[in-house]
């Protein structure tokens, strides 16, 4: 082994994968001692010196100076009993380290192939741990990719230097993924592992929405337009809560965009799912009422302020508007608002005694 190479080549790989160098030179003389007594069929305890600056390795016997030696003792192919170590040199005493060179003449093929062999280690985990703080702080957040595979359960998507995992039951329902496509995915969840970051990906998740949205709506990204909570029925329908703390900014208006080009391209993203923008009001009777939408009029009495339930009063032509197709736009409701939502008519609310404070007034 030519060991000025050796070294300079430490050096730059230190340099360019960004490695601790002295790291490299304490997993190489740790490959060199498994090396040495796997291809020499040694038991002893041996110690490797490498100088880091010529490259030079040693090898040395390494035994502890002891009275007695335990046979149960695992380190007892460290030590050596005083009357052995007397017939070596009549000086030595207990306590003392035997310390002999054993460098066999023909290591330099040995320490070749351990040194080539924790290198590509150290390369792989460095390149690891790169991609994995890479990604560490992107949990949360939207990310563009190519679909490359697919199996029974999952798309794989190719996200810069790694891959993700964006399972079948995480897609939005009756889209097409389309091999070798672009995509754009929410990263739910990362994990470190031997390969590297796990990545798992979704585009049902109401993130996904949160963060499409800030994509597409500057003043959300300045903070001039707030989010203040999504709910979604992912691929059928979602509703989100905005407001401004400028009265000069139409929160609403912003969202939706000139001629509706906002809304559209995010609902074109999702699928076509339809998108329905209410305004956040911190009177829960008013919020409630907003998020009822597309029901018009509705009356709102909270019931349990504590509990959070609330009861919702319409006329007949409005009433299975805020109940919605199977309950839908009741349900979303009661998600963005966080109230649980009694929705009845004007009848039934009649018929159960049920009096409104504007009727008392």
């Amino acid at each position: 082994m030519d060991a000025g190479a050796f070294i300079k080549a430490v050096d730059n790989i230190a340099k360019e994968k960004d490695i601790d160098k002295q790291s490299i030179f304490e997993a190489i003389k740790l490959g060199l001692i498994s090396g040495y007594k796997k291809n020499f069929n040694s038991k002893n305890n041996v110690e490797v010196e490498l100088d880091t600056e010529t490259g030079e390795i040693k090898v040395f016997s390494v035994l502890y100076v002891v009275d007695s030696i335990d046979e149960e003792d695992e380190e007892k192919d460290k030590k050596i009993l005083l009357e052995e170590a007397k017939k070596i040199d009549s000086k030595y005493k207990i306590g003392d380290v035997i310390k002999e060179e054993v460098t066999p003449k023909d290591f330099g093929r040995v320490a070749t192939g351990t040194v080539k062999q924790v290198v590509m280690q150290k390369v792989r985990e460095a390149e690891r741990d790169s991609i994995i703080n890479e990604f560490q702080d992107k949990e949360g957040e939207l990310v563009s990719g190519v679909v490359f595979r697919e199996d029974a359960k999952n798309y794989y998507i190719e996200l810069s230097r790694s891959q993700g995992i964006l399972p079948k039951s995480e897609i939005i329902p009756g889209e097409n993924i389309v091999m070798a496509s672009n995509i754009k995915v929410y990263i739910t969840k990362i994990e470190k592992n031997t390969k590297g970051p796990l990545i798992l990906l979704s585009r049902k998740h109401h993130g996904f929405l949160k963060r499409l949205l800030e994509l597409e709506i500057p003043e959300l990204q300045e903070g001039s337009v707030l989010l203040h909570r999504v709910a979604r029925e992912p691929g059928f329908r979602s509703k989100i809560a905005v407001y401004s703390e400028n009265s000069k900014i139409d929160p609403i208006g912003a969202c939706i965009g000139e001629k509706g080009s906002r809304i559209n391209r995010i609902s074109n993203e999702l699928n076509g799912e339809k998108i329905d923008v209410i305004k956040y009001e911190k009177d829960p009777e008013k919020f409630i009422q907003n998020a009822l939408n597309p029901a018009k009029n509705a009356r709102i009495l909270i019931t349990d302020l504590k509990s959070q339930e609330a009861m919702a009063i319409l006329d007949n032509e409005n009433l299975s508007l805020a109940i919605g197709k199977q309950g839908q736009n009741v349900r979303l409701a009661a998600r963005l608002t966080h109230f649980k939502i009694d929705v009845k008519s004007e009848k039934e609310a009649a018929e159960q005694g049920i009096v409104l404070k504007q009727e008392e007034e």
